[in-house]
């Protein structure tokens, strides 16, 4: 379809979519707002209709209210004459117009009435027990098929002596009326067993019959039971509102209002909304048709140069009229798109091939370059580099100045002069240096060092940044790209967990590398497979020479790579964010453990390590507390020890964990002490209850004076600030009777026992004899 055709058409159909929609919903509205006042002229008549009963049900009660207090009356009431009841009873119904008058007894019984015979029950046993219960009563009420307003009153004598009531007929002298006030067709209806039993209305019988019946059709199929709920039928609005409902009758009054009449000014307003919309149509038809004329010729010339430009042709000039035209303006951008796109696809390929914040060429091009220098066949050097603790400079003085720092080290990088070296960025603070010898030489990377590690200014203040290299060497290390970038990685891993300046690649530490994966992997469901056990480390109390605390130990036997040393998988479970996972692991088992004892008579004491992830969690506290509460354990029977590094890392967090713990009521120990960086004035804030002294200072304490020295020192000073002290490394009885002269509260080490199982532990205690140790000298 050619574009003049399509452009016609669309704008055809626009309009004839538009003019539809905006008709059709004006139609729509109006014809809602007419149906919607039609309901409420309903409403406002059923109103009219109750409060036309209201009145004369109230004009009623005052004739009534004057027949009982009439004397005569109360005679005749009192003496019960019949006569002369009668005669009053109806004399006072003509007056006040009354259909049906009716005197009964207190107990209800009839004495007189235009409708009952004398003696019968009262007929209307609702109305007259409200009537007992308010004084009085009024309502609608059925006899013999017809609905009456009725009204019943005391006589009173002055005691009350029996009830007069009188009613006016609901029929056509109601309805008449509400059609006179409000212009409505009313009708009353009276069911008995779904028949009619009498129906008055106040239009002609003929014209509302059928609308009466399809009326009480669906009041039997209980459409309109509910009291004023409006339907529209097909050609009439009626609103139904219940009179009486008693077990044997319903009486309804039926309220309707012509459709024709409402909507007779909407049909004539359908046909002069069609004309106008017609007009419009054909108005626009003769305009779309010229428009596209006019646009449509220079569109289809650029068109044709727009394909020429797409197939890559050179075009010099277009045709498009006047440039301030939007067809002069259209081709005057497409000669202007041809230089932007041979400008854009030089920018988007030198992106795809070089990093936006340093301009140092990215991976993509280092993997190419490498790729070439590989086939090459010529030996080359690769330089992985790192900014150490980047992390912490962009926390402490923000983004902007980590990739300032970025700029400024690539910048460095770019000057180094000679060919022999290509620079890169990788990710993040990763930078390739490739340089085309077999290794690289140390004076060289010395000076590279120093060249990279000149001050960066911050606000005038220096920030010397520190650097970590990962060196592999091609061929030696590898003859693909991602074999030598990999082994560059287990490298700088390397020189980050050692510290180092910089590592070189060895062989075996891809492996050791891929080691450190499996068993980070492996963690997350060892405890689940049950390769994960605790062995316990019994303490002896030097004062009574017995055991009753031992320190638990986690072991872990894996499937494949047998037993793994603490030592190992302890650290890769902190530094891959497992750390917490072992340790709620840990208490579980530990306090189930105890449980298990406490059951079995054994009075024990275990004392669990943290780690700097555990000291860190907030919420340690308030899960151990539900631990010992699940396995009906106190305090006392858990202790925990954390290193001095730990606690240093943030003095503060750990800090409150640590005084969390100590108001649960359990033990803290500082375990390793004197290896850290902290000393007894730092330890001394903190809810410590015992030192542990390190091992290091303790294996030999029997042979090297200056150990010996500093374990005494240390327990002085630790008792002088109401601490415990414990040994642990104890290897010998000589260094065991040391450490208790000189003060120790508490012994642990390979001398006493093992770290061992607990069916083992609880063998190991039935067989242990109590150690017999020197009591604590006046003065050493």
């Amino acid at each position: 379809m050619r574009f003049r055709t399509r452009l016609t058409l669309v704008l055809l159909s626009v309009v004839i979519v538009s003019q539809l929609a905006t008709g059709g919903a004006f139609l729509h509205a109006t014809q809602s707002d007419i149906i919607a006042k039609g309901h409420q002229r309903l409403e406002v008549g059923a109103n009219v209709f109750r409060q036309l009963l209201d009145a004369r049900g109230e004009q009623l009660g005052n004739t009534i209210a004057i027949l009982a207090d009439d004397f005569g009356f109360k005679s005749a009431v009192s003496t019960q004459d019949t006569d002369t009841l009668y005669s009053v009873l109806a004399n006072h119904g003509s007056r006040a117009n009354a259909d049906i008058v009716l005197l009964t007894d207190l107990e209800g019984n009839v004495l007189a009435s235009s409708h009952h015979a004398p003696d019968t029950p009262m007929p209307f046993p609702q109305l007259f027990e409200r009537a007992n219960l308010n004084g009085s009563a009024a309502s609608v009420v059925v006899v013999e098929g017809q609905p009456f307003e009725f009204a019943l009153l005391p006589v009173r004598a002055p005691a009350l002596i029996g009830w007069v009531g009188m009613g006016f007929l609901v029929g056509e002298s109601i309805t008449n009326e509400v059609k006179a006030l409000t212009g409505l067709d009313a009708s009353v209806i009276t069911l008995q067993d779904e028949a009619i039993s009498y129906l008055a209305s106040s239009h002609p019988a003929q014209a509302a019959k059928p609308l009466v019946e399809r009326s009480l059709e669906a009041l039997k199929s209980g459409a309109y039971s509910i009291e004023s709920q409006m339907t529209p039928d097909e050609a009439t609005l009626a609103y139904t509102t219940t009179l009486y409902a008693g077990d044997i009758y319903q009486t309804h009054a039926l309220l309707q209002l012509s459709r024709a009449e409402l909507l007779g000014a909407y049909d004539s307003l359908w046909w002069q909304l069609l004309g106008i919309i017609a007009l419009i149509v054909l108005f626009t038809l003769m305009v779309a048709a010229w428009s596209a004329r006019s646009i449509s010729q220079p569109l289809v010339a650029l068109a044709t140069a727009a394909r020429r430009i797409g197939q890559g042709e050179r075009v010099e000039s277009l045709p498009g009229g006047s440039r301030h035209s939007e067809t002069g303006q259209l081709a005057a951008t497409l000669l202007t798109m041809q230089d932007e796109i041979t400008r854009r696809e030089a920018t988007l390929h030198h992106r795809s091939r070089f990093d936006l914040l340093t301009e140092l060429p990215n991976r993509v091009s280092a993997e190419e370059d490498l790729q070439r220098m590989i086939d090459a066949g010529a030996p080359f050097t690769l330089l992985l580099l790192a900014i150490d603790n980047f992390r912490d400079i962009k926390d402490t003085f923000g983004y902007a100045f980590g990739d300032h720092v970025l700029a400024t080290l690539a910048k460095r990088l770019a000057d180094l002069e000679g060919d022999a070296t290509l620079a890169y960025r990788l990710d993040g603070n990763e930078l390739l240096l490739a340089r085309r010898q077999v290794q690289s030489d140390p004076v060289w990377r010395s000076q590279l060092l120093a060249t990279l590690g000149q001050p960066i200014e911050l606000e005038s203040s220096p920030i010397t940044p520190s650097l970590l290299i990962g060196e592999v060497n091609c061929p030696e290390h590898g003859d693909t790209v991602q074999l030598l970038m990999r082994r560059a990685d287990v490298a700088l891993d390397l020189a980050r967990r050692q510290r180092a300046t910089h590592r070189r690649y060895e062989n075996g530490q891809d492996e050791q590398h891929q080691r450190q994966l499996t068993l980070i992997r492996d963690l997350q469901t060892a405890a689940a497979n049950g390769e994960l056990w605790m062995a316990y480390q019994p303490k002896v109390d030097t004062r009574t020479g017995r055991v009753n605390q031992c320190e638990a130990l986690m072991r872990w036997q894996h499937p494949t790579l047998g037993f793994i040393p603490p030592d190992e998988f302890i650290g890769l479970a902190e530094r891959s964010g497992s750390i917490g996972m072992l340790t709620q692991w840990m208490l579980s088992h530990i306090c189930a453990q105890l449980h298990a004892w406490q059951q079995r008579g054994h009075s024990l004491a275990v004392a669990v390590n943290l780690s700097t992830s555990d000291v860190m969690e907030p919420l340690l506290a308030e899960q151990i507390a539900a631990l010992l509460k699940r396995f009906d354990l106190t305090p006392r029977q858990l202790s925990v020890e954390v290193t001095e590094s730990a606690v240093m890392q943030d003095v503060e967090i750990a800090s409150k964990t640590l005084l969390e713990l100590s108001r649960l009521g359990l033990s803290i120990a500082i375990d390793d002490y004197g290896t850290g960086y902290s000393s007894l004035a730092q330890i001394k804030r903190l809810p410590v209850n015992e030192l542990k002294i390190d091992k290091s200072f303790v294996m030999a304490l029997d042979t090297q004076p200056d150990d010996f020295t500093i374990v005494r020192s240390t327990i002085e000073m630790g008792h002088s600030l109401g601490l415990k002290l414990v040994a642990e490394g104890v290897e010998n009885r000589a260094s065991a009777e040391l450490l208790s002269e000189i003060g120790c509260d508490y012994l642990q080490g390979y001398w006493i026992a093992r770290p061992m199982a607990s069916d083992a532990l609880q063998s190991w205690l039935e067989r242990f004899e109590t150690l017999s140790l020197p009591s604590p000298g006046v003065s050493v």
